[in-house]
């Protein structure tokens, strides 16, 4: 079972079946949205993402028309989160777990999002941890994204089982871990600060998820060439890549362009701007990811 995704959260807000069609019909025709449109999608988007989907918080959000009463629900479940791993976590290391569950925000913060188990604890090693990280993953607190070993088809079986990133299922679990500031500027100010890039990186792999992806990045050693993530068609792998400042996207444009990745023909971005295209690569606002997968099918 997932947590409600964006398109389950606009029905709550209100809007119908006719709003995610006309949204779908953008994103098909390349036709940007107009300014009203954009406001009300991308305030809704971020309401989304400090709220997460969970039911009880969102109910507790249209009900009221408010955060305050969401904030203490999302943090009694992250408590009931650190419970159940005490209950429930039987043959693994119960305090691997939650070092490993409280590490999440902090990781995700930095420019390098590459889950580092060195970091966690002292002498810390795959090996003693890595039973801890997939029984976050089997419960479902948790989505893995392993890194290819080469961005070309197949994406099974080409990765390294070794080096992942570790997002949370519900995005909403993540801004009620960050600190009682960064909190209160999300919620007042609606400003995501430093944490924005691990945010919108989140949300949009949440959002792959519950589409049916897995989960893949590619990061080349010894090079600047990274990609946030991967998704294919019967016969083309699609590199996306989530900006969290508008900008160029110059790994994207070397994936595309070299002779050396064949799989690749285009790519995606999602940013916090319009829908636009150049140079083989389709960018939509945030908001759309969780239309991506019907997108390409109507291709």
């Amino acid at each position: 079972m997932f947590s409600m995704d964006f398109e389950e959260f606009l029905w709550a807000k209100g809007y119908g079946a006719d709003f995610i069609d006309d949204m779908m019909k953008h994103m098909k025709q390349l036709f940007p949205f107009n300014a009203v449109e954009l406001q009300i999608c991308h305030s809704a988007f971020l309401d989304f993402c400090i709220l997460g989907g969970m039911p009880a918080v969102v109910r507790e959000y249209v009900e009221r028309g408010t955060f305050e009463k969401s904030q203490e629900i999302q943090r009694q479940l992250i408590a009931d989160y650190k419970e159940d791993i005490r209950k429930y976590a039987e043959g693994v290391d119960q305090a691997r777990i939650l070092n490993v569950f409280n590490h999440i925000p902090v990781q995700l913060a930095k420019d390098n999002k590459k889950f580092q188990i060195s970091k966690v604890a002292s002498g810390a090693r795959f090996k003693d941890y890595r039973g801890c990280i997939e029984w976050l993953a089997d419960t479902g607190i948790v989505n893995l994204c392993y890194c290819l070993h080469y961005p070309e088809l197949p994406l099974k079986g080409n990765y390294d089982e070794s080096k992942y990133k570790i997002y949370f299922a519900d995005s909403g679990l993540l801004t009620a871990m960050l600190d009682e500031e960064a909190q209160d500027d999300l919620r007042v100010n609606r400003n995501l600060g430093v944490y924005k890039g691990a945010l919108y990186e989140n949300i949009a792999g949440e959002a792959l998820v519950k589409s049916g992806y897995q989960l893949y990045y590619y990061k080349k050693d010894n090079s600047t060439l990274e990609e946030d993530f991967f998704v294919r068609t019967a016969s083309e792998l699609i590199p996306v890549e989530v900006k969290a400042v508008d900008g160029r996207a110059k790994s994207l444009r070397i994936l595309i362009e070299s002779e050396k990745y064949p799989d690749i023909q285009y790519g995606i971005k999602f940013t916090g701007g319009n829908i636009g295209y150049g140079n083989k690569i389709y960018t939509f606002p945030y908001y759309c990811a969780f239309l991506l997968k019907r997108y390409l099918k109507s291709q």
